[in-house]
C-alpha cells in the first residue's frame, strides 16, 4: 500500500473539507481535542482504525482511497460499480 509519510496534513485537509473543528472531530472519534493537534500536526501517529474512522466521520472516502490506491484504482472500482445494476438487472429477467 502506497501511502504518503504525511498522512497528517491529508487528514487536516479532511477535516476542513468538512467544516468540522478539532474539537468537533474529537468528539466524533472519542478522543481529545488535543489528540487532535498532535495527530494533524504530525506528533502523533494514528493506527488505521483511527485514520479509517476519520475518513468516514469527514465522509472522505474517495479521496482516501485516491491516496492509498491511485486515481486508477478508484475510477475503475466506481465503473464496476455502476455496472453491476444492470448486469444483475440482465440476469433476474433471463
Amino acid at each position: 500500500m502506497q501511502v504518503t509519510q504525511e498522512y497528517h496534513k491529508l487528514l487536516k485537509q479532511f477535516r476542513k473539507k468538512a467544516k468540522m473543528t478539532q474539537e468537533q472531530i474529537a468528539y466524533e472519534l472519542n478522543i481529545t481535542q488535543s489528540t487532535v493537534s498532535k495527530i494533524e500536526s504530525g506528533r502523533y501517529f494514528v493506527d488505521i482504525k483511527t485514520f479509517m474512522n476519520w475518513v468516514r466521520v469527514t465522509n472522505c472516502e474517495a479521496q482516501a482511497a485516491v491516496m492509498m490506491f491511485g486515481a486508477d484504482v478508484l475510477n475503475n472500482a466506481l465503473t464496476l460499480l455502476q455496472m453491476i445494476p444492470a448486469f444483475i438487472g440482465g440476469v433476474l429477467w433471463i
